[in-house]
This record gives structure tokens, sequence and C-alpha cells, in this order.
């Protein structure tokens, strides 16, 4: 027996429970490539755990009338997803991916649909005066332990007759990494004092693992949304800051794209005040710089000095290229307010 036909045995297995017949399997990994009477289609395998959320969200989105996911089939008792041999699967069309236009209207139509996404599945949620100052003091007290530890590999790097390469260039970006630091620890602040007797936040269904290749066309060329099962309720952040970040890690640019993809996003769903400035110091925190001297100052593995370096200057070039999108957003906030201050005040 091929490997061709232990996919197909596999396969059916599960695709009885669609009425569909098997002609031949293709396999991608976690995703099988279906070739039936009926069309072609994706069989996808997940874990049971993710499968909870990622099956109630899912339908929470179809009710609420987002038909921008990739369709998700029922099988013939209703189900969204078999449970076979301690896996879930659920079963797609297979889409072609047909791109029709450039990149950066790919990455405008992508914001434009999440920003959809958020707003028809958003709903304010409760959350005590206590669970807020806890979130502002464990993170403040985090990113003071951060901040004492740079601080001190500094000095002792300053210490020095000869400083390592390593040391030698954090101690040119450290000026730079603490203004960052210092940045979103003055946002956050400015959020806590903000929102500290607030009794409501806004949640949304979230991605998850938001990417540009979770985003892929039909034959139409509308652009759908897959690989949900990492969804979950949260704040709107949580998909808006790992695509950013993933996005900035690049050589030093002028990123002008990652802020015109936020004020995309932000024209079909506007973010509260608040919610600003907790975006922003999230952004502009220098998590990974810092995890960079971390990683030095722990040694762990025979990685060499070289290997070091070009982390801590990969991580550098993140922060400038964040920097750029805060700057750029503090910019056009500021001058919001000042345009509505001036529109309030009489002549």
């Amino acid at each position: 027996m091929n490997k061709n036909e232990n996919r197909i045995n596999e396969t059916e297995a599960i695709l009885r429970h669609y009425a569909l017949k098997v002609n031949y399997v293709e396999n991608f990994g976690k995703v099988k490539k279906v070739y039936s009477d009926n069309g072609v289609f994706a069989l996808k395998e997940i874990s049971p755990h993710a499968g909870i959320d990622f099956i109630k969200n899912i339908q929470h989105l179809y009710q609420r009338g987002f038909n921008r996911i990739v369709p998700i089939y029922p099988a013939m008792d209703g189900r969204y997803a078999i449970l076979e041999k301690g896996r879930l699967y659920y079963l797609m069309p297979w889409l072609l991916n047909q791109e029709t236009d450039e990149r950066d209207q790919r990455h405008m139509q992508l914001f434009r649909e999440l920003a959809r996404m958020h707003t028809l599945s958003v709903k304010e949620v409760p959350v005590s005066q206590e669970e807020r100052e806890g979130h502002f003091e464990r993170t403040g007290v985090h990113w003071k332990k951060q901040r004492d530890f740079i601080e001190e590999f500094v000095r002792n790097s300053e210490k020095k007759w000869y400083m390592s390469p390593f040391e030698l260039l954090f101690c040119m970006y450290f000026s730079d990494i603490l203004q960052a630091l210092n940045y979103a620890e003055r946002k956050l602040g400015e959020w806590f004092e903000k929102t500290k007797n607030d009794e409501k936040v806004r949640s949304v269904v979230t991605h998850g693992k938001l990417a540009i290749q979770h985003f892929i066309y039909d034959d139409r060329g509308y652009g759908h949304f897959i690989n949900f099962e990492n969804s979950k309720i949260a704040p709107p952040h949580f998909d808006l800051l790992p695509f950013l970040v993933s996005s900035a890690r690049t050589y030093p640019t002028e990123y002008e794209d990652g802020v015109n993809w936020i004020y995309n996003y932000l024209k079909y769903f506007p973010m509260k005040e608040e919610e600003m400035l907790l975006f922003q110091s999230y952004l502009a925190y220098p998590g990974s710089s810092i995890q960079s001297v971390r990683n030095y100052f722990d040694k762990k593995g025979d990685k060499t000095e070289l290997y070091y370096v070009s982390q801590l200057q990969r991580q550098y070039w993140l922060l400038k290229n964040t920097e750029y999108i805060v700057m750029k957003i503090e910019e056009i906030e500021q001058r919001k307010k000042a345009t509505a201050q001036a529109e309030q005040t009489p002549d």
C-alpha cells in the first residue's frame, strides 16, 4: 500500500461524516488537500484543546454576519469539527489564493476586514478595579526589573578596560532603548490614570495568529481569513501588536506602511483614547532588545559573540522601526486633540 493509499484510508474515515468520496489526497503537514467527486477541499487537523474556542468563535462571527472567514463545512450531523483518534478535524474549501492586487492593497484589505470582524464581535465586559490595578502594578514591577537589569549591565560594561563587541554595541544603543522604555512607562501610567475607575473594557473576537499568509483570496478576488485555531475573546491589540512587530522585523526604515495599516484599521474600528494609550505603551516597550541582553548575560549553549551581536542589532532595528510607528501615531493623535480643542474654543 503506497503513501497516498494510506492517506486516503485515513482521510476517508473522517470524510464519511461529510458524505464525500475521496479520490486523491495531497499532504501539506496538518492540512490535507482532498480531491473528491464533489470538488477539492482542505481538511485541517488541530488539537482538541484549541477546538473548543475555535468553533465557538467561528459560529459567533457567522451569526453576527461576518463572512470573510473561509467557510467551515458542517458534517451531516451538524458538527463543525470531527474528533478522530484524539485529534480534531474540520473541512473547508480549497481556495486557490488568487492575488489580484499589490502588496500594500492586500495589507490594507486585511486590516479593513480585521476592523470589520472586531466591530461585529465587540462587546463590553466587566473588569474590577482590583484587576486593573493588579495588571498595572504587575506590569510596572516587571518593567522596573528590566530597567534595573539593563542599567546594571551598562554600568558593569563601562567599568571594563575592554568591553566585548556585544557590550560596546549595547552601550551605544542604550540611550534609545531607555528612551523607549520611558515612553512605554509614561503611556502605561496615563492609561491607568484614565481608566482606574472604569468598570468595563471592550473585547472582540481576535484571530490570534494574524499574518498576511493567513489572509487568502477566492476566485472572485475577495479576501478571507484562515487559521482561526488560536482565536479568543481579547482586547483588539492582541491582533494588532504581534502583526506590526512581525512586519517591522526588517532593516531600519521609515516604516510608513505600518502607520497606514493602523489608520486604515482605525477608520473602520476607532480606538478609544485609553485603548490607544495602552496600544502605544505596548508597541513602544523594547522587550525584544532587553531580552537579547538577558540572553547574552545568561549565555546558554555554545552561541558565539557574533551570534549575540547580530541578534542585538536585529532587535535594535525592530526598536527603531516600531519607534517610527509610535512617534507618527503620537504626532497624529496630538494633532487630532489640538484640532478638537480648537473647535471647542469659542472665538
